[in-house]
C-alpha cells in the first residue's frame, strides 16, 4: 500500500485503543496516540532508504513492531517519570501498544498486497500474502483511508 492507504490501516487499527483512552477521559493522550499512530504508519518503509536492507524484510517484522513498541515505551516511561511510577508505567504501556499497533497496521496493509510480507522473520521465512489488491491500486489506497476515517469518525461520536 502507499502512504494513505497506510494511513487509513493505522486509524483502523489504533481505533480500539483510541477509544479505550477516550473513555477512560484521557483525551490528550488518546489524542497523542492517534497522531503518532499516523507519524509511524509509514515506518517500515524505512528500509527503501536504508542500504543492504530488502524492502518488505526485516521492518516488515513482529519483531521490529515490537522494537519500535518499545522505544516508543521508554519515551513514555521517562515521559511520566515526574508524574510518579504508576504514571510512568501506564505512559510506558501505552507508548508500547501504539508504536506496535502503528506498525502491525502498515504489516495488515501490505499483507493484501501480491507482494505480501514475511512477519514471523528470523524465526520463520513463511510468507504471506492475501493478493487483493497491488500497493499501487489507488482505489484500495483510498478504500482503506476511507474506513480508517470512517471508523475514527464512529469512535469519537461512540466516546461522546
Amino acid at each position: 500500500m502507499y502512504r494513505l492507504g497506510h494511513y487509513g490501516a493505522a486509524l483502523v487499527v489504533y481505533s480500539p485503543l483510541g477509544l479505550g483512552l477516550l473513555l477512560a477521559d484521557l483525551r490528550t493522550l488518546a489524542v497523542l496516540g492517534g497522531a503518532l499512530s499516523l507519524a509511524l504508519a509509514s515506518l517500515p518503509d524505512i528500509d527503501q532508504r536504508l542500504p543492504f536492507v530488502d524492502h518488505r524484510g526485516a521492518t516488515h517484522t513482529l519483531a521490529f513492531a515490537a522494537a519500535v513498541g518499545a522505544v516508543l515505551a521508554t519515551g513514555g516511561f521517562l515521559a511520566g517519570r515526574s508524574g510518579g511510577v504508576g504514571t510512568a508505567v501506564r505512559l510506558a504501556a501505552v507508548g508500547f501498544a501504539v508504536g506496535f499497533t502503528a506498525t502491525c497496521s502498515h504489516l495488515l496493509a501490505d499483507v493484501i498486497t501480491p507482494m505480501g510480507i514475511t512477519p514471523l522473520w528470523p524465526l520463520s521465512k513463511r510468507h504471506y500474502t492475501l493478493d487483493v489488491a497491488r500497493a499501487d491500486d489507488r482505489v484500495a489506497n483510498y478504500a482503506l483511508f476511507g474506513l480508517g476515517v470512517l471508523v475514527t469518525v464512529a469512535v469519537l461520536g461512540v466516546a461522546r
